[in-house]
């Protein structure tokens, strides 16, 4: 029996905010334990939650940009469940009534578009963390308690590893965009849960799902469910049955392992939220968020497809970060050449970034800079080959190119008579392999030019010392 594997994805997202979704305490990653805390993080008595208008406005923008209605009045809800991560032993989210309606969301898979349906988004506080490396003891830290994210629930609308992949990909590219969320998986400020499930190919009816939680890497998503598919089939296989369970994940040993019985909304006891009223958006506050909306992925990439004559792989990379993108669009204000510059984006300075682990800001190969130094291979200034170490010594030497291209003697002879003679010199010490060229060994015009460039020191203009050839050899 051949089965086919039905996916649906739970991403949270942690909102760029300055402060906690219901008090003020500061959302930021990376300080000591418990220092971002209070009475209302650690649910006290009597401490009221007071809701942040920004995690708001930044939840209407991505209904925006993912299609979805916006709920002109949506409500808070308490989701009861008791873990030590939970000082207040329950969860303020939203449930009956979220902010956001169904949109969709395109992904493209091996080259096939195809449209995944998002049934909601809503807002919701997150718990704190639990630290389990002090055996015996677990030590909580309050920090993360209260911190604001948006949570995007598809539609059980993919197929395949590969379509889950892409999903959380195109996903994570328009939540950059909108710099509502810095998508960090590694700090958690990105974290997807995934709902799958198996039914013979060919039937509508859903199979019975399981959920694995807070994957941390897309390659662990496709892993992980790529592996519970197996699992799952084994069972049906062997005419066992699925069990509605929640796995963890173990990316060191490549498995899934069983954490509790999956619930179901009524096990969380779902009622309004009596400290909070409704929220209520209104068609100003959507249209202001409408009009700070950025030129999304998919519309960049077919911009610079259609109007900028990119080729449709290099749209692909070159948009796939809105930082990568907008470095590009800065470079190409010069004037340059833009295939060569998409060229030297993707290769050369995707390169330094990666190698040196830097930020596009922190680059001394600044957009101007390389736009200069496209510029100059385009004049014939500077050879292409030797371009590639003056790009290396910007970066090295924080110098415009043209003072390293003087200081190294790198710039590229293209006068005609110099370079004639330099040929008739090469021409006049081999002149065996002139008779072999002439006799139909063409391919010793690569050892000429070769030859050339070595007497020149690699500064003579190829294209030109190509010409002299073919005029001298006849």
């Amino acid at each position: 029996m051949e089965f086919e594997m039905v996916v649906g994805l739970e991403v949270h997202a942690q909102l760029l905010t300055q402060t906690k979704l219901f008090c003020g305490c500061t959302s930021k990653f990376g300080d000591g334990p418990n220092t971002h805390g209070c009475p209302n993080c650690l649910g006290l008595p009597g401490s009221l939650p007071v809701l942040n208008r920004e995690a708001v406005a930044m939840a209407v923008k991505a209904g925006l940009a993912l299609g979805c209605p916006i709920a002109p009045r949506s409500i808070f809800a308490r989701k009861n469940y008791f873990y030590p991560d939970l000082p207040k032993g329950y969860q303020i989210s939203q449930y009956e009534i979220p902010i956001c309606g169904k949109g969709t969301l395109a992904i493209n898979v091996d080259g096939n578009e195809r449209e995944i349906g998002i049934t909601r988004i809503h807002l919701e506080e997150d718990a704190g963390k639990l630290v389990h490396d002090q055996a015996p003891e677990s030590l909580f830290d309050v920090n993360r308690c209260g911190t604001p994210l948006i949570e995007i629930v598809s539609e059980p609308d993919m197929r395949s590893s590969k379509e889950a992949y892409a999903y959380l990909e195109s996903l994570k590219q328009i939540l950059e965009y909108l710099h509502i969320c810095d998508c960090n998986m590694e700090e958690g400020s990105l974290r997807c849960d995934a709902n799958i499930s198996l039914r013979p190919r060919g039937q509508t009816k859903l199979g019975t799902k399981t959920e694995i939680k807070n994957m941390n890497s897309f390659r662990n998503l496709e892993k992980a469910l790529d592996y519970e598919a197996e699992r799952q089939a084994e069972v049906l296989l062997s005419g066992g049955t699925i069990l509605q369970q929640t796995f963890l994940w173990d990316p060191n040993a490549n498995r899934s392992i069983p954490m509790r019985s999956k619930e179901d909304a009524n096990d969380y006891r779902y009622f309004p939220e009596p400290d909070l009223l409704p929220v209520i958006v209104t068609t100003e506050m959507i249209d202001t968020a409408r009009t700070t909306l950025p030129e999304l992925p998919a519309a960049r990439r077919e911009r610079f497809i259609k109007t900028l004559g990119i080729a449709q792989d290099a749209a692909i990379v070159l948009t796939s970060d809105k930082q990568i993108a907008d470095y590009f669009e800065k470079v190409i204000e010069s004037k340059c050449d833009v295939r060569q510059a998409a060229n030297w984006v993707m290769v050369d300075v995707l390169r330094i970034v990666n190698d040196q682990k830097l930020a596009l800001s922190e680059l001394k190969v600044t957009p101007v800079r390389l736009g200069s130094l496209i510029t100059l291979i385009d004049n014939g200034t500077v050879s292409a080959k030797a371009a590639r170490k003056v790009f290396d010594l910007i970066q090295e030497q924080d110098k415009d190119p043209q003072i390293i291209i003087d200081e190294q003697g790198l710039t590229q002879v293209s006068d005609t008579s110099a370079l004639e003679s330099v040929v008739k010199q090469i021409l006049d010490a081999n002149p065996s392999e002139i008779e072999r060229y002439k006799g139909g060994d063409k391919k010793l015009m690569g050892f000429f030019v070769g030859q050339a460039m070595k007497a020149t020191k690699g500064s003579g203009n190829p294209k030109e010392i190509n010409a002299i050839l073919s005029k001298l050899l006849g």
